[in-house]
């Protein structure tokens, strides 16, 4: 039996485990990792994947905060330093090309409805409830805002998700993966932040409320629908060069 048949299988969406492998990551443990867990979902032809094809993914413009500009020599570092933790492994691909396949489902005790909200989480940071289930659902499917919100309370609950401002319209949140110090700092940001939409909440009409949120609906909906051409174009041009290598192009 080689090494990859040995790997664990994509769960469903079974009970998560409830003891904690997962340890804090940096910011660039979390975007390969990330990474590595959207394109088993949205290129799985292209997955596991070579460090040259990690390190496009995890410099991709679209569905990305902050955009970065890895190499893959870099990205081979982060890989090793997330195979000492145990979030990831190598496996040998086709023609003995070295690739990385995570092990996210383990090590964050994810099913798989889960496993998607980290991964926008894990490669955009902090974000609205509803911006986070229209991301998560290009992966799996999440019905409404109230099951978006029943995911996330299991998170918490598992400590694996943060709230950055109190619960309510355009409430912040984001994933526990941070180092203390860095979570530190956008707990304290994110204070401000939930102040000024309080503020602008309770100021003005109803009327008024009402237009902004249906034009910030809107924007955030063509937001969204480019994002997921962009993303689009990103899995055919993966999936090309994955069919030109095969056929030695």
């Amino acid at each position: 039996m080689d090494q990859e048949s040995q790997l664990p299988i994509e769960p469903s969406n079974e009970t998560p485990r409830e003891e904690r492998a997962w340890k804090p990551l940096s910011a660039k443990q979390r975007r390969v990792l990330g990474t590595l867990m959207e394109k088993s979902k949205t290129t799985p032809d292209a997955y596991p994947m070579s460090f040259t094809g990690l390190a496009t993914g995890c410099n991709q413009k679209s569905n990305r905060e902050p955009v970065t500009n890895y190499s893959a020599e870099q990205v081979e570092t982060i890989v090793d330093e997330l195979r000492a933790l145990g979030a990831v492994t190598i496996v040998q691909g086709s023609g003995r090309v070295t690739k990385v396949r995570h092990y996210a489902y383990n090590w964050l005790g994810l099913n798989k409805v889960e496993a998607a909200v980290m991964t926008e989480l894990l490669l955009r940071g902090e974000q609205t409830i509803g911006e986070l289930r229209n991301r998560a659902s290009r992966m799996e499917p999440i019905a409404d805002l109230a099951q978006m919100q029943q995911i996330f309370d299991e998170l918490k609950r598992r400590e694996l998700v943060l709230e950055l401002t109190p619960p309510g319209r355009g409430q912040l949140v984001s994933h526990n993966l941070y180092p203390e110090w860095e979570r530190d700092q956008l707990l304290e940001k994110s204070i401000g932040k939930g102040g000024e939409a309080e503020e602008d909440d309770s100021a003005g009409t109803a009327n008024t409320r009402i237009a902004k949120s249906g034009s910030s609906s809107d924007n955030s909906k063509l937001a969204e629908e480019i994002e997921q051409l962009k993303e689009l174009i990103s899995s055919l041009t993966a999936r090309l060069t994955h069919i030109e290598k095969e056929l030695g192009i």
